[in-house]
């Protein structure tokens, strides 16, 4: 055995951005609280957010109907009208929430001289409606609340600790739905651990890292989709996969978002010929919805033959762009870029991951004592495609949702179950680390060929041929050698790409991020895509 401690809460979250430290913080007055971060608490989604989060704030040009109308717009025809009104309507309140814990969203004067807000606006929206901080705003989200997290006496923060598997009745070898706590690999001692606890939250963010370009930090693998799933949940609209239009093309800076918001103060996409090129795909131009965006992006690029195409901003006054982008005119001047005279090279990437866990207003999931908040989880709120600024306020919308239904619960929870001890007495350390290596590598490449921004059948097809083949060399490797952050990691990405094909199978149209050159229409009354996982031995541990 190679497991030496047993940690005890009331909830477990799994996770420590947007959703996970406001549930920790929403929950942390009244019980004891366990979050679980895969790497240092500041490395996740939410600390490169750029753009902002969306709330009607201008109660006299802006109204939360209109908000839900732009929602349902960008949905595609699949939100769950019921959550996207439920969402918008608790915006305010939960930017509020935001805003007492210490967040500095970005002021300005008014006419009058009176101080209020800077509202920007971002594609897909009517109205000038999104808070933000400069152009990083969940930089400031993040850090408002890490402080906060860790001031709190009644939070206990364990940082660099991998989430494995969760326990459910299954393990106990009991007949039921309930959750009774996690097994998770302690990355620094490099053991394994288990967490007891009363209820679990999954806020583990999403999965682009199953694509070989993606604007998303290495620890969003979708481990708490594949987690819940291997548990007995269901899964819907994986299919949905949001590629953001504008990533920098640059060899020294990958992965470096540069946020829509910037079309939204009027910059200009540009063929590498200078010209324009929006006006031929929508009348809305590059204020269109990502979906189309990234597909206008993604046709130019194959049609001309170019690496990229540029987003030009430099018509503006400097003084206004330096104001409102600071990072990302700092970053692309570290390279050479300025972008208050040059036009930004810039390509489509892998940006996040609309479909999840399913999930009720509350955040439950199928399972008794199982939560999903965050991007993890499928509310029925993005639909076909997310609009900006919607998905940080889904964290906080829902995780208070989350607390709120946890602690009407938690004082008539059972007692704690005594949990099964971490079995590996019939694995070795493993010699064949390339293994890994080569199928990580192989995953997300083809994922990016066959499961990208234009699919088709065929392509499909080939995807979950390769994708069955690496699955079963995960599963022999996984038996036979020790846990490590990569097989982990490896084992939940081709787990979530698995359903993100499948998912893609069942569509048989056109709608929103999924676009396949088979079924270029648009079917009537469109449905949801929900996976049900089949009744099965549980992999060994």
């Amino acid at each position: 055995m190679n497991q030496n401690k047993h940690h005890i809460t009331d909830v477990a979250i799994i996770g420590s951005g947007a959703a996970g430290l406001s549930l920790a913080l929403s929950l942390a007055n009244h019980c004891k609280v366990t979050v679980i971060s895969k790497g240092e608490l500041t490395e996740g989604s939410t600390l490169y957010a750029q753009g902002g989060i969306a709330a009607v704030f201008d109660k006299k040009n802006d109204s939360i109907e209109s908000h839900v109308q732009d929602t349902l717009d960008a949905g595609g025809g699949l939100c769950d009208k019921t959550a996207v009104q439920y969402t918008a309507s608790n915006a305010h309140d939960c930017l509020q929430w935001l805003i007492e814990q210490g967040v500095p969203f970005d002021m300005e004067f008014d006419s009058k001289g009176k101080e209020r807000f800077h509202l920007t606006r971002e594609g897909g929206h009517s109205h000038r409606r999104i808070l933000h901080a400069a152009d990083a705003t969940g930089r400031a989200v993040q850090t408002t609340l890490i402080s906060q997290v860790q001031a709190h006496p009644e939070i206990t923060l364990l940082e660099q600790y991998n989430a494995i598997d969760l326990i459910g009745d299954k393990k106990l070898g009991q007949n039921g739905k309930h959750i009774h706590g996690v097994y998770m690999w302690n990355r620094a001692a490099k053991k394994v651990e288990t967490i007891s606890a009363k209820f679990v939250a999954l806020a583990t963010g999403g999965a682009s890292k199953v694509y070989l370009y993606t604007s998303n930090p290495d620890v969003s693998s979708g481990d708490g989709i594949a987690m819940a799933w291997r548990a007995g949940c269901r899964v819907a609209n994986m299919e949905f996969n949001q590629f953001h239009p504008t990533s920098l093309y640059h060899p020294e800076l990958q992965n470096f978002l540069i946020t829509e918001a910037m079309r939204g103060e009027g910059a200009y996409l540009k063929r590498p010929d200078g010209t324009r090129f929006m006006k031929d795909f929508d009348e809305r131009e590059e204020l269109a919805p990502r979906d189309i965006v990234a597909r206008a992006i993604d046709f130019e690029m194959k049609r001309l033959g170019a690496n990229c195409v540029y987003l030009d901003i430099s018509h503006k006054d400097k003084d206004f762009i330096i104001e409102h982008f600071p990072t990302i005119y700092a970053k692309c001047l570290s390279v050479g870029l300025d972008i208050t005279k040059d036009p930004i090279p810039v390509v489509p990437a892998a940006h996040y991951t609309c479909g999840g866990v399913m999930t009720d207003f509350n955040g439950k999931t199928d399972l008794d004592n199982l939560y999903a908040v965050g991007e993890v989880a499928y509310t029925g709120l993005h639909g076909a495609n997310r609009m900006a600024s919607n998905s940080l306020l889904e964290c906080i919308v829902f995780a208070h949702a989350a607390a709120k239904d946890i602690l009407a619960k938690i004082q008539h929870s059972p007692a704690l179950k005594v949990l099964p001890m971490w079995d590996e007495s019939r694995v070795t350390n493993s010699d064949e680390e390339v293994v890994i290596t080569h199928n990580w590598h192989e995953l997300r490449l083809f994922m990016w060929d066959y499961v990208g921004i234009v699919r088709s059948t065929k392509r499909l097809e080939r995807a979950l041929h390769r994708v069955e083949l690496l699955q079963q060399e995960i599963r022999d490797y996984y038996a036979n050698f020790r846990v490590s952050n990569n097989l982990l990691e490896l084992r939940n990405l081709v787990q979530v790409a698995e359903l993100i094909i499948r998912s893609a199978m069942e569509r048989k149209e056109s709608r929103g991020l999924h676009y396949t050159i088979d079924y270029p229409q648009l079917n009537d009354n469109p449905t949801p895509t929900i996976l049900t996982p089949l009744a099965h031995d549980e992999l060994p541990k």
